[in-house]
């Protein structure tokens, strides 16, 4: 099947055409089914291998993940087919500014591991609302929390990567939505649901391998095809479609594309804003949200942690060079269709008036590879899909069964929490299915302006709470809740005004409020911040400040001290040793308490004959019975967790010293 790459004159009916008869070989499909069964394996695999009948097997895989399946799961958690799609397009419209959200990233993974897990690790959490539960006390800040970390899972991340690879599988194997996306989720939902987090992150660290290949190979391709990075920025400007308006400023490339920095004042991403307001909502995704957080968890102890941080940091370098670039190439290469100016022409090219930039990556992938390779990058696109989805759908179980119904159901059996969690994934699945026709009528490319902008104005409120809660030992719940409730009503103002008044075509006048049309939102960022931190610090200054329980081993500078806690369960004396005892209240994660329980109905109950069916399920899920419980340690030890060996300790330390360096000339080169 030979690609039209060369000929700049395509066929008369080409321009309406995104995909001219481009369909996948049998070679291909090969290739493809191939993938398919290769990653089922992995995931049963892992699904028997590990221990999963437990709260901390299920949700924590154990605790017992080495450096590298966890720095591999960070990066396919991160990269889902969005990121392809987006960057690609955003390459091809408007340079190479977008890779900045990778390139700060880099400095946020590293964060994660050096300075935020071991206050995690030292206050024994499992969720981040549970880890506001110990530092604030009281509810209504982690039930807040929750509710909206499921609700932007569901509407920005669930709906993007639905998007993107709808783009894909329509274009490219020509198959029903419905049933592609239901297969694909059918095949996800067998491993997340019967193995938990380890086969989660196992799969994804085969997913990130497959990634890598494919991607790898594209961009080798892409640049052959346009004469290097010499020859990229010498077409990129002339890269104009034939049937653009000639007096129009519509569709022309934008000078500043190979710049990460552009104007303060009149560009699409300014440098201020780059600087301070994406670093923000940069530091919530990394740090303190719990897709992200629960994989860093997951790892052995500490220096495994940093291993995977410094793994995934590493990887972050590449999506400039495999996603940007190539989509810039593609802009080159077929500028009728990916730079189409006319409104008109697009919608016939690819149904988006506004633009049809999003079809850059899957445009390359059917034009320039060779057949086989083909398959590969298809394939390379469902890993994308899946990894971020069962990602998404492992970390919304985990916050559903411990911070929402843990809370209503405080005395809930292990096998209870287990069977709660694996439902919640299942229904997660239904309501994607569910959720493909608002994909399908949203498919004007406003959905990749959409989540970063709803990043914008819905994560920085939670991202300052948390960085006060770990670093100023006196901010208190009044100051945590009136600054998130407060922060989080402004960034929703924004948002309503955002969709109200959408942003005007290139062709349009802009008659937006200024409000809206002349701040940024990486600047309402800023804003949105630096008013969440002053409510924060005001209301704590003058309100009584945290309990000594509230404090001790929640933050940086306590993360060392002996736990304090006060138990929460009736009725105790008021004083305890003070040593303290583990936590256990009855909102938290109360493994011991489970455990007992546990013990407690296999001990009293006679357990019932079952069905053979029932049977398969439990041992599918391995949640069969045993004739007798292991014990599960009372404490966990925390301390052997933050300990590490000082030879690891200084290899890591300089890697990161290494890593940030080539951060920051990546930044300094493209700058």
């Amino acid at each position: 099947m030979e690609s039209g790459t060369s000929s700049p004159e395509p066929l008369p009916s080409d321009p309406l055409e995104a995909f001219p008869q481009k369909s996948l070989e049998p070679a291909d499909i090969a290739v493809l089914v191939l993938y398919f069964l290769f990653v089922l394996a992995v995931g049963l695999w892992s699904t028997v291998k590990t221990k999963r009948d437990t709260v901390k097997g299920y949700f924590l895989a154990g605790g017992d993940m080495v450096w590298w399946p966890v720095g591999a799961s960070l990066f396919a958690s991160n990269v889902g087919s969005g990121h392809f799609i987006g960057l690609a397009g955003s390459g091809a419209a408007m340079g190479i500014s977008a890779s900045a959200y990778e390139l700060n990233g880099i400095f946020s993974v590293l964060m994660l591991a050096w300075i935020f897990l071991p206050i995690y690790i030292a206050g024994q959490v499992t969720t981040m609302p549970e880890y506001l539960r110990k530092r604030f006390g009281g509810s209504r800040i982690p039930t807040t929390l929750a509710v909206l970390y499921l609700l932007m899972y569901i509407f920005t991340k669930i709906s993007v990567d639905m998007y993107a690879g709808a783009i894909f599988i329509q274009q490219s194997l020509h198959l029903d939505l419905y049933l592609a996306i239901v297969g694909l989720l059918a095949i996800t939902a067998v491993y997340t649901i019967t193995g938990g987090l380890a086969a989660v992150i196992y799969t994804d660290a085969v997913q990130t391998m497959i990634m890598l290949m494919g991607a790898l190979a594209l961009m080798g391709y892409s640049f052959d095809a346009v004469g290097g990075m010499e020859g990229l920025k010498e077409k990129y400007f002339l890269a104009l479609a034939s049937n653009r308006t000639e007096n129009s400023s519509c569709g022309l490339p934008r000078e500043d594309a190979f710049h990460i920095f552009r104007d303060p004042v009149t560009s699409d991403l300014p440098w201020p804003g780059i600087l301070l307001g994406m670093s923000v909502p940069s530091l919530w995704y990394w740090c303190t949200d719990q897709v992200i957080v629960q994989r860093s968890l997951a790892a052995k102890n500490l220096s495994h942690a940093k291993g995977g941080s410094l793994m995934a940091a590493y990887l972050k370098l590449l999506p400039l060079f495999m996603m940007v670039f190539p989509g810039m190439i593609s802009r080159v290469l077929f500028p009728d269709q990916v730079a189409c100016a006319d409104p008109e022409i697009c919608r016939k090219v690819c149904s988006n008036p506004s633009g049809c930039s999003d079809i850059a990556y899957p445009k390359l992938v059917l034009e320039i590879l060779p057949t086989g390779l083909r398959g590969l990058m298809m394939a390379v696109m469902v890993a994308a899909l899946m990894s971020s989805l069962t990602s998404i759908f492992n970390s919304s179980s985990t916050i559903f069964t411990m911070d929402l119904w843990n809370i209503t159901r405080p005395r809930a059996t292990e096998k209870e929490l287990m069977i709660v969690g694996r439902v919640f994934v299942l229904l997660l699945v239904l309501f994607s299915i569910l959720w493909i026709p608002v994909v399908q009528a949203s498919q004007g490319g406003q959905l990749f302006i959409y989540i970063q902008s709803v990043s914008s104005y819905l994560q920085p409120p939670v991202a300052i709470v948390f960085i006060m809660g770990c670093f100023w030992k006196r901010t208190n719940e009044k100051g945590a809740f009136w600054g998130l409730v407060l922060g989080l009503l402004l960034g929703f103002i924004r948002l309503v005004l955002d969709f109200i008044y959408l942003e005007p075509r290139c062709d349009q006048p802009d008659e937006r409020p200024t409000v809206v049309k002349n701040v940024h939102y990486l600047y309402f960022s800023i804003i949105l911040s630096t008013v969440t931190l002053v409510i924060v610090s005001t209301v704590s200054w003058f309100t009584a400040p945290p309990s000594k329980e509230m404090v001790s081993g929640l933050t940086w500078f306590t993360r060392h001290d002996p736990v304090v806690r006060k138990e929460q369960l009736p009725p105790l004396p008021l004083t305890l040793p003070q040593n303290g005892t583990p936590e256990s209240s009855s909102t938290s994660i109360q493994l011991e308490i489970v455990q007992e329980n546990m013990s407690q109905t296999h001990s009293c109950a006679v357990t019932p004959k079952r069905s053979k069916v029932v049977k398969a399920i439990l041992w599918l899920c391995g949640m069969e019975s045993k004739g007798k419980e292991e014990p599960m340690s009372k404490v966990e030890p925390v301390i052997t967790f933050l300990e590490e060996n000082p030879f690891v300790k200084t290899l890591l330390d300089i890697n990161l010293i290494i890593c940030i360096s080539c951060a920051i000339f990546v930044w300094g080169y493209f700058a």
